[in-house]
């Protein structure tokens, strides 16, 4: 599983001509930094008598956000999955009629998977930018530094995971399914720059 690599061990296969891990679950793995950044930064919030009025936010927030984070880090392998999905219908054998029916459908279906996956990490990364602004404004000011990276990695999270759904949405036939998809991958993309502007513009500093 990509997750339980090390660092190390994920760049090297990352670099490397192996068909997984790629941007999708890089896209996930940035999810999670952000989710993580943010309970770093709840973490450091809680047990200060100077922010004693947040602390309750902040609790909430250390739960919902380790959620978050195994959620993105689950994210990492489902892209890796989706993918071989597609490399697997396309190695399906095309010789008859049939066989190129089953091949053909198989392989929108697996398109289709390739599309639904990055837009849920996508989806995910729009659940962080609440708290995110809330630890950026009411937490440890000591460390906003570190909601702003988590806020730029949730916007780079969600953006990165848009890309993989774009290229996937190229091989779709179902019109209705790519329609609606890309009405939605723009309204993201709006939303998420939308939100990383409003807490980078919020820092005191």
């Amino acid at each position: 599983m990509l997750q339980e690599k090390r660092v190390d061990e994920f760049m090297e296969t990352l670099a490397s001509n192996a068909p997984v891990p790629g941007g999708g679950s890089v896209a996930a793995l940035s999810g999670a930094v952000a989710a993580a950044l943010t309970e770093m930064v709840a973490n450091l919030t809680i047990g200060k008598a100077k922010y004693a009025d947040s602390e309750a936010e902040m609790q909430e927030i250390l739960v919902a956000f380790a959620e978050y984070r195994e959620a993105f880090l689950r994210g990492m392998d489902e892209d890796a999955q989706a993918f071989h999905l597609v490399m697997d219908a396309l190695s399906m054998p095309r010789e008859t009629e049939d066989q190129k029916s089953v091949r053909k459908e198989t392989m929108q279906n697996a398109f289709k998977e390739a599309s639904r996956v990055p837009i849920e990490t996508a989806r995910l990364g729009m659940k962080l930018f609440p708290g995110i602004q809330t630890v950026v404004e009411r937490g440890n000011q000591n460390a906003a530094s570190d909601g702003l990276v988590a806020a730029m990695m949730a916007r780079n999270a969600i953006l990165a995971a848009l890309f993989n759904v774009r290229i996937n949405l190229q091989s779709i036939k179902d019109e209705v399914f790519v329609a609606a998809m890309r009405k939605e991958v723009l309204e993201l993309e709006r939303k998420a720059n939308a939100e990383e502007t409003k807490i980078l513009n919020s820092a005191q500093f």
